[in-house]
C-alpha cells in the first residue's frame, strides 16, 4: 500500500501529457535565445562596446557585481568586444543544441545544464546592456530560460509544477498587460486604443498600414477582443482540458495578429511559446479529431514523440517510471522557490499603482509584466540629416536611413521581429521626449565621424563611408496616407515638420 501510494504521487507530479509542450518550450525559447545572442554580435560592440555610444567598460567601473552580476567583471572573463563575441557565440552555439533536440537526449540534468550556461552568459549581457537593453522582453527571455531549465529530458515526464509555473508566467505576461491598459489610458476603456496603435506603435510592420486602415468598427473589436482574452484567458490555463487548450490557442492566434502587424522584437513570440504551456497532448489530438483513432499525428515527428493513442499511452507509462526521486525532489523544491520569489508579483496585480515590466530581486524571476499601459496618439520621428555642403541649402541635405524606424516617406515598413533592433527602438523612445540622452548626442559625433561601425547599425549612409561636413536632427509628425493620398503620391506616410532637435553641427577637431 505504501509503494502504490509513493507511485500515486509520482505520477501526480508527473505531466505527462504534456511532452509536446515540453518540446516546444524547450526549442521555442532556445530559439529566440539564438536571435538574441545574434543580435548582441551583431550591435552590442557599436552601441555598448569598447567604443560604443555608452561603453560597457565605463558601466562596469562604476558599478558592482552586486547589483548587476555579470561574467564580464571577471578578471578571465573582462570585457572586450572579442570577448563579447565569444560569449554570445557559446551562447548561440548551446542554444543551437537545444533546437536541435540533443541535451533532450541525455539525463534531465543535461539540458539544465544547457540552460544554465545560456542564461548566466545572456544575463551577463543584459546586465551591461543599459538602455539599449532595458525592454520587458529581456527580463522575460531570462526568467523562461531559468524555469525552461528544470523541464527535464526524454527520460522523464514534464514535471507538473514546472509547466504549472509557466502558466503562472502567462498569467503574468497577459493578465498584467491587460490589468494595466484599464488602469491606464482611457482609450483602452473607451474601445479606441487600436484606432491609433497600428498607426504608433514603436516599429511598425509591412501590414500596419492595411491594419489602421481597417474601418473603426473593427478597431472596437479589436480592443475588446483584446481585454477578453488578457483578462479573461489566462486564468483559465489552470482549468481542466480542453477549457485550458482552448484558452491557450485564443492567447496564441492574439499574438499572431500583433506578429504580423508589428515589430515587438520577439515579445509576442515568447508570449506565444509559453502560453503553448497550456496545449496538452490530448487536446491536440482533440482538436485533430484523432483522439481515439489511434493514429499518430506525424506533424509531430520531427520532437520524436509518438501521440497515437495506444503508443502516447506506452510512451507515457514508460517515462513516469524513469522520474527518479531526486529529480522530482529537485522541480519541486524549485517550483516552491520561484513561487515564493513571485509573492511580490502577486501584491502587483492587485496593486493600484501597478508597476509595468519589474523585477523584485536579482534572479528576475517573478517579474511584473505589461505593455502599453498608454496608446500614443500622434507618431513623432527625429530624422537626422547631413551634408558634405560648407554653407548647405535646403537641398543640401541628405537623411540617414535607419533600418526599421520610419524615416523615407514612400519606403514601407519592413518586418525585422523576432530580431531586435535595438537603436532604432531607442530613436522612438527618444521621439517621445527623452531630448537629453547621452547616447543620442554621441551618436551624433559618431555620424560625424562617419564611425563604420555605427553606419553598419543603418540601412542607408547617404555619403557611403564619407564624412559629412554637418548633421542636424530634426523633430516631424508621421501619419499614414489614405487610400486616396497613396493612390495620388505612392507614399506610405505623410510627415509634418515640428522642430528642429539639433542645430547644425560640425565635428569638433581633435
Amino acid at each position: 500500500m505504501e509503494s502504490s501510494g509513493f507511485a500515486d504521487v509520482l505520477g501526480f507530479l508527473n505531466a505527462d501529457d504534456y511532452t509536446i509542450a515540453r518540446e516546444v518550450l524547450q526549442r521555442g525559447i532556445a530559439a529566440v535565445f539564438v536571435v538574441a545572442f545574434v543580435a548582441a554580435m551583431a550591435q552590442f560592440p557599436a552601441l555598448l562596446g569598447e567604443r560604443g555610444l555608452l561603453p560597457a567598460p565605463t558601466l562596469i567601473a562604476r558599478t558592482t557585481g552586486r547589483r548587476l552580476p555579470s561574467i564580464f567583471r571577471l578578471r578571465a572573463f573582462r570585457y572586450s568586444d572579442r570577448m563579447l563575441r565569444a560569449a554570445a557565440a557559446l551562447g548561440a552555439a548551446v542554444a543551437a543544441s537545444v533546437i536541435l533536440g540533443l541535451p533532450q537526449l541525455g539525463p534531465p540534468w543535461v539540458p539544465m545544464l544547457a540552460f544554465a550556461v545560456i542564461w548566466v552568459l545572456y544575463l551577463s549581457i543584459v546586465n551591461i546592456g543599459q538602455v539599449f537593453y532595458g525592454f520587458g522582453w529581456e527580463s522575460l527571455l531570462l526568467e523562461a530560460g531559468a524555469v525552461a531549465a528544470f523541464l527535464g529530458s526524454r527520460e522523464t515526464a514534464p514535471p507538473l509544477l514546472i509547466i504549472v509555473f509557466f502558466w503562472w508566467l502567462v498569467v503574468r505576461i497577459e493578465l498584467g498587460a491587460g490589468l494595466i491598459k484599464m488602469r491606464g489610458d482611457s482609450s483602452w476603456r473607451d474601445l479606441t486604443a487600436m484606432t491609433y496603435h497600428h498607426e504608433t506603435q514603436p516599429m511598425p510592420g509591412p501590414l500596419s498600414r492595411r491594419a489602421h486602415l481597417l474601418p473603426r468598427a473593427v478597431h472596437r473589436a479589436e480592443t475588446l477582443g483584446n481585454h477578453l482574452v488578457q483578462l479573461g484567458m489566462p486564468l483559465l490555463l489552470f482549468a481542466p482540458q480542453p477549457i485550458a487548450g482552448c484558452a491557450a490557442t485564443l492567447i496564441i492566434v492574439t499574438q499572431l495578429w500583433l506578429v504580423v502587424s508589428g515589430n515587438f522584437a520577439w515579445l509576442n513570440w515568447m508570449t506565444i511559446i509559453v502560453a503553448f504551456s497550456g496545449v496538452s497532448d490530448s487536446f491536440l489530438l482533440w482538436i485533430t479529431g484523432r483522439g481515439s483513432s489511434g493514429a499518430s499525428l506525424s506533424v509531430w515527428s520531427w520532437f520524436g514523440v509518438p501521440l497515437g493513442a495506444q503508443n502516447h499511452t506506452d510512451a507515457v507509462a514508460g517515462a513516469a517510471s524513469m522520474s527518479s526521486i531526486w529529480w522530482i525532489a529537485l522541480t519541486t523544491a524549485v517550483f516552491l522557490t520561484f513561487a515564493w520569489l513571485s509573492i511580490p508579483a502577486v501584491a502587483n496585480l492587485f496593486s493600484r499603482g501597478q508597476l509595468m515590466n519589474a523585477s523584485f530581486n536579482r534572479l528576475g524571476i517573478g517579474n511584473a509584466y505589461g505593455a502599453f499601459g498608454s496608446v500614443t496618439q500622434v507618431r513623432r520621428e527625429v530624422v537626422i540629416e547631413g551634408t558634405l555642403a560648407e554653407h548647405p541649402g535646403d537641398d543640401d541635405w541628405r537623411e540617414y536611413d535607419f533600418k526599421v524606424k520610419p524615416g523615407a516617406v514612400a519606403r514601407l515598413p519592413r518586418q525585422f521581429a523576432p530580431y531586435h533592433l535595438r537603436l532604432d527602438w531607442q530613436m522612438w523612445f527618444l521621439a517621445l521626449g527623452g531630448w537629453n540622452a547621452t547616447w543620442f548626442e554621441r551618436l551624433i559625433e559618431k555620424l560625424l565621424a562617419a564611425d563604420p561601425a555605427t553606419l553598419r547599425l543603418l540601412r542607408v549612409d547617404p555619403f557611403r563611408g564619407v564624412a559629412p561636413r554637418a548633421v542636424r536632427a530634426r523633430v516631424f509628425s508621421y501619419r499614414f496616407t489614405t487610400r486616396d493620398e497613396k493612390r495620388t503620391t505612392g507614399d506610405i506616410w505623410m510627415r509634418r515638420e515640428l522642430a528642429v532637435l539639433v542645430q547644425p553641427t560640425r565635428r569638433v577637431p581633435e
